[in-house]
């Protein structure tokens, strides 16, 4: 049985969205769920992800703005045609959220990767901590929390790890300046 079928198989009705490219699997689950799916991913004898590689965010600011904005064509001096045009838009739904944190995972007894990939909203930044399945992902966890603002619910040390505790953003933002705003931090070597 193939990689994708026994994923599949193993986390079943969680299964949003399976991708396949270049020979790699990757799949998308609910929020809710994550902490669920990873643990039948490592304990399901046929699946066996028994090593989280890595755990980040992504920002999809610019896809997740294109998706936002309502096109409009060419401006009419009906109204009508224009009208329509933002109906069929609006049809479409709203825009997929803008973050998305990724788990890479790997079998070390079949060498088989598997990505798993949960989107966040911007008005809810909170995710489940998976540092009781893989004690590795406590740094990872941190990172995302610092760099893109990922609240990680039940994370024993979530406090900043690359900035400063007095910095106020999050730097792996697409929205956040590429020159900084300004901060400045002087260190005294007492």
């Amino acid at each position: 049985m193939s990689l994708k079928d026994r994923v599949t198989k193993c986390i079943g009705e969680d299964v949003i969205a399976v991708t396949e490219n270049m020979g790699d699997i990757g799949v998308e689950v609910p929020k809710e769920r994550i902490v669920s799916v990873l643990t039948r991913l490592k304990e399901d004898p046929d699946t066996g992800f028994d090593f989280l590689s890595d755990l980040f965010g992504v920002d999809n600011l610019d896809w997740y703005e294109k998706q936002k904005k309502k096109k409009k064509s060419k401006k009419k001096a009906e109204g009508e045609e224009e009208q329509e045009q933002e109906q069929v838009e609006e049809d479409k739904g709203p825009p997929p959220p803008r973050f998305e944190v990724v788990y890479l995972l790997l079998s070390l007894k079949t060498n088989e990767r598997l990505q798993v990939k949960i989107r966040v909203p911007e008005d809810d930044m909170t995710v489940d901590t998976v540092t009781g399945i893989w004690k590795a992902a406590d740094w990872p966890e941190r990172e995302a929390f610092d760099m893109f603002g990922f609240k990680f619910k039940g994370h024993h040390n979530l406090r900043r790890l690359l900035m400063w505790d007095e910095f106020e953003d999050h730097p792996l933002r697409k929205d956040y300046p590429l020159e900084g705003k300004g901060e400045e931090r002087h260190l005294s070597y007492d």
